[in-house]
C-alpha cells in the first residue's frame, strides 16, 4: 500500500487539507478529493490549458503538478471567481458574449484571462489573443472569447475608476491577500 502524505493549502480563500499518494496530480486531487470539478483534466501534458488554476497568484497547469507540491500554497479555481450569486465580470462577459460552446476549456480560459488582465488591464484584441494562446479551444474560433475578455476588461477598469479603493480578490473573497486592479 502506498504511503499517504498529509497536505494542506488554501483553495478559493478557504483552508483545505487532505491525504494523498505522493504521485497524485493536483488536478485529480482538486476534482476527486475536494469535489472542485470545474478544473478540467484535458490532455494531462500541460498543452491544452483546461486545468489552469492560479497557484500563489500566477496561472499554472494543475495537471503538471503533484498535489504534494501544493502543500502550503494559495490556489484559485474557477469555483472561486463568483462571489455568492454575483458572477465575476469575466464570467458575466463570457455569458453575454457567447464566449463558450461546449464549455470544456472555459474554466481554464477564465483563469488564464484573469491572470492576463491583472498584468494587462487595457489590452488590444491582438494582445488578448496572444495572452490566451496558452488555452486551446476546439469549438469557438476564439472570436467571442476575445470579445468577452475585452468587455470584462472594460467593466473591470470602469469598476476601478468609480471606486479607486476597489480591490479584486486574488484567491477568493475571504482571503486577505489582494491586488489592486490598475485603472
Amino acid at each position: 500500500m502506498p504511503q499517504l502524505i498529509d497536505i494542506q493549502f488554501t483553495v478559493n480563500g478557504k483552508p483545505r487539507q487532505g491525504r494523498c499518494e505522493p504521485r497524485k496530480l493536483l488536478v485529480d486531487f482538486l476534482r476527486e478529493e475536494l469535489s472542485l470539478t470545474g478544473t478540467h483534466a484535458g490532455c494531462e501534458h500541460g498543452i491544452c490549458g483546461a486545468c489552469t488554476i492560479l497557484f500563489n497568484g500566477e496561472a499554472a497547469r494543475s495537471c503538471l503538478m503533484l498535489a504534494v507540491q501544493a502543500n502550503g500554497a494559495e490556489i484559485l479555481t474557477v469555483e472561486g471567481l463568483a462571489q455568492g450569486n454575483d458572477l465575476h465580470p469575466l464570467q458575466q462577459a463570457f455569458h453575454e458574449h457567447h464566449g463558450l460552446q461546449c464549455g470544456f476549456c472555459t474554466p481554464g480560459m477564465l483563469i488564464a484571462a484573469l491572470d492576463f488582465l491583472r498584468t494587462n488591464p487595457s489590452p488590444s484584441p491582438a494582445e488578448v489573443r496572444d495572452g490566451l494562446s496558452s488555452v486551446l479551444c476546439r469549438c469557438t474560433g476564439y472570436a467571442n472569447i476575445i470579445k468577452a475578455v475585452m468587455a470584462a476588461a472594460e467593466k473591470m477598469r470602469e469598476r476601478a475608476k468609480h471606486d479607486p479603493e476597489k480591490w479584486e480578490p486574488v484567491f477568493g473573497p475571504d482571503h486577505a491577500q489582494t491586488k489592486k486592479l490598475a485603472p
